[in-house]
């Protein structure tokens, strides 16, 4: 869309996209005439007039209103017909997030995602890089009975989720990998022997997945950022709690793009050096014991 555009070529251009609008309605003149309050032969000269003049704003938002379209875009200040509501309505959604592993709304936004690169800050250790014995001690309160069916089950979508040919970043606060190795904070109770083959099952997976995964530590006292996922140029979702608030519009997803992007280049430690702080993490948990 031109920022400047002569009032002739915007008037025609207005002309054009209201007798669009009445079609693909079938909203008739006279129909309209009732709507915003004018006479049938208002209606028809909006259609027929020629000239640069447009309509005043009363009567273009009359139109807007009946015709279901945006005002903006009857006078070519955007590209879209559908009103404000019904943009935020598509882009911007609320689902539930239940206490589980993998539930079927994540997993269907990483098979939509599957291949474009995945851009991550978990609230959590992530659960696609976790040991059995990790999940287990955490998710069994939640899933009772059929911890061990539900992760078992759960075991086939992360190892999908690891293969789908997507680059993964994410991102973690440093505080988080070292309250885990400590075993403070969240990690309280979970015995040093599990942290310890957790840190190995990590390093593994650098060596494994390095450069397709990379993972970095920023300090959450100069930087934060609530979890979320950044799937390709498709969308965002921000982690709740109990709801992930998913946006769908480019801008929104350009914008969270450039917050990773900021707690990329202001890690603290960078990809490459994430294995290296794992051993002197794990060197510290085994003095421990």
């Amino acid at each position: 869309m031109q920022e400047n555009i002569d009032k002739r070529d915007r008037a025609a251009q207005f002309r054009l996209r209201l007798a669009r609008a009445m079609e693909d309605r079938h909203v008739s003149q006279s129909a309209l005439a009732r709507h915003i309050g004018v006479d049938r032969s208002t209606v028809s000269q909006l259609l027929t007039g020629h000239g640069a003049r447009l309509p005043n704003a009363h009567v273009v938002g009359g139109c807007a209103a009946a015709l279901g379209v945006s005002a903006d875009w009857l006078l070519s200040l955007s590209d879209r017909p559908e009103s404000a509501a019904e943009i935020l309505a598509s882009s911007l959604s609320f689902t539930e997030a239940p206490r589980a592993l993998v539930d079927e709304r994540i997993f269907d936004w990483h098979k939509e995602a599957a291949g474009y690169k995945i851009r991550y800050v978990p609230a959590t250790l992530p659960d696609m890089l976790k040991t059995r014995a990790v999940l287990e001690w955490e998710y069994a309160p939640h899933l009772g009975r059929t911890a061990d069916q539900a992760i078992g089950a759960s075991e086939d979508r992360l190892t999908w989720m690891r293969s789908a040919q997507s680059d993964y970043e994410i991102a973690m606060p440093l505080f988080e990998i070292e309250s885990f190795a400590s075993g403070t904070g969240y990690y309280q109770g979970l015995c040093p022997a599990i942290r310890q083959e957790q840190i190995d099952h990590l390093l593994e997976l650098c060596e494994q997945l390095y450069p397709r995964m990379r993972i970095y530590l920023f300090d959450a006292k100069r930087l934060y950022s609530a979890p979320v996922t950044i799937f390709g140029p498709l969308l965002c979702v921000f982690y709740a709690g109990s709801h992930y608030m998913a946006f769908r519009d480019r801008d929104r997803i350009e914008t969270f793009s450039r917050h990773f992007d900021t707690l990329v280049r202001e890690a603290d430690v960078a990809a490459r050096d994430f294995p290296d702080h794992l051993r002197q993490l794990r060197t510290a948990v085994s003095g421990k014991n």
